[in-house]
């Protein structure tokens, strides 16, 4: 029976094969659509979560002391709270981590040698460089280099000088991509670097880096001692250290127990992106809403093409009932339609959407999204993407196939094959 079945409504499609290409046509164009659209909004949110991966600290100790510091470092924290109440009012002081060095010694023991991979103290000052008419605020970064390419593989992201010259010239600086676009810079230009309080200073531009992070390429790394120097700090303190853990998707514990060990505040790069995270679901979540539209609309137009055969077909329907086809028979026929058009469809637009994805992602062109800058567009290839919008999209073209089915099960055999104009 089910044999007969699948063979009238192959029929009954074919039938109108206009009418029924037209519909596929329409379904395979929004699974297309939506396909691409999800990739494109998660392929960014993923390429952006890989570029922070692979460049930005997994895990920062901020110059922010903890409060109030625990008695035994290596005693678990106590379920009781203690509040404290200072009534003097004194300087504020900025955040900086004091001893570094010996934090080093600490991430460098063996019991954190499996899960801390890098550990690199930095300086950060907001400063003014100047050069020639141009002037530009940017933020300078002092750091260890050889600890600052274990965290972001800064050496390689040069895309002109090297980093032997930047360790064997005096007030050396790399410069990110972004600040050499704006401020016209070359290799072995003279910049001068007014900090906020201080004495201005003239660095030398030993290399230009790109790193894809709009915020990374906006900024200049000199050595750890110019930094110093130019914050105002003594040798044994720096702003803070980054990180690089083996488990950065899983890196929460580990930062609450290196704040309990240190004293001093540990953000995981997910809390510091946490606000760009956010966005992205948002705003793919309201994407993948307003693309669905189209899915819908797509449902329609399968519910058309059954409508108009069941409006056509209602004779042949009636003599199928008087020759012992039950009304859930009849109705399982015109779901199987409705079934094979959207299954054809979204077959159809998966393999639409595997040839738009490629054209995006080669596009030759360098696009700026939201916090990376990046040539061609970051797409998602996930296949379980594929799987899940054709499954949807074959569920609303089976669902939109019911209004109709039940209509041609209501219909009584005697009263339309009375009608005439039948």
């Amino acid at each position: 029976m089910l044999k007969t079945l699948f063979s009238i409504a192959l029929r009954h499609l074919l039938g109108r094969r206009r009418q029924t290409l037209t519909t596929i046509f329409g379904v395979a164009v929004s699974t297309m659509v939506l396909i691409t659209t999800n990739s494109l909004t998660r392929g960014l949110l993923d390429s952006f979560v890989e570029t922070i991966v692979n460049v930005a600290p997994h895990i920062t100790v901020k110059g922010e002391s903890m409060s109030p510091m625990p008695v035994n470092l290596f005693e678990k924290e106590s379920a009781a709270s203690v509040a404290f109440v200072d009534d003097n009012i004194k300087k504020q002081e900025r955040e900086e981590v004091r001893n570094y060095r010996q934090l080093l010694a600490v991430f460098g023991s063996p019991e954190y040698e499996k899960e801390l991979l890098a550990a690199s103290p930095y300086v950060v000052s907001q400063v003014m460089a100047v050069k020639g008419n141009r002037n530009q605020p940017l933020l300078l970064k002092g750091v260890l280099i050889e600890r600052e390419d274990a965290i972001s593989g800064i050496i390689k992201k040069l895309t002109e000088g090297d980093i032997a010259m930047f360790e064997n010239t005096a007030n050396a600086m790399l410069v990110g991509r972004t600040v050499a676009r704006d401020m016209k810079l070359k290799l072995n230009d003279q910049v001068v670097i007014i900090p906020a309080s201080g004495h201005s200073r003239q660095c030398k531009v030993a290399g230009i880096f790109f790193s894809g992070v709009n915020a990374v390429d906006n900024s200049v790394f000199v050595s750890l001692k110019l930094g110093q120097i130019i914050e105002g700090m003594p040798d044994n303190k720096v702003s803070g250290i980054a990180l690089k853990v083996a488990d950065p998707l899983n890196n929460a514990p580990l930062a609450r127990e290196l704040e309990r060990i240190t004293g001093y505040h540990c953000l995981t790069w997910q809390e510091e992106n946490a606000g760009i995270l956010s966005l992205f679901a948002r705003i793919g979540a309201i994407v993948f809403s307003l693309v669905a539209f189209v899915g819908v609309v797509s449902g329609f137009g399968v519910a058309n093409i059954l409508v108009t055969t069941v409006f056509e077909k209602s004779r042949d329907i009636a003599i199928m009932k008087s020759f012992g086809f039950s009304a859930l028979q009849l109705v399982g026929m015109f779901v199987l339609e409705g079934f094979l058009v959207g299954l054809v469809g979204a077959l159809v637009g998966g393999v639409l959407a595997i040839g738009s994805i490629d054209l995006f992602a080669s596009l030759p062109i360098e696009s700026s999204q939201g916090p990376l800058t990046k040539t061609g567009f970051s797409m998602s290839y996930n296949p379980l993407y594929f799987v899940i919008i054709i499954g949807v999209t074959v569920l609303i073209s089976t669902l939109a196939a019911i209004l109709p089915s039940a209509k041609a099960a209501k219909l009584e055999p005697i009263s339309v094959l009375r009608d005439s104009s039948l």
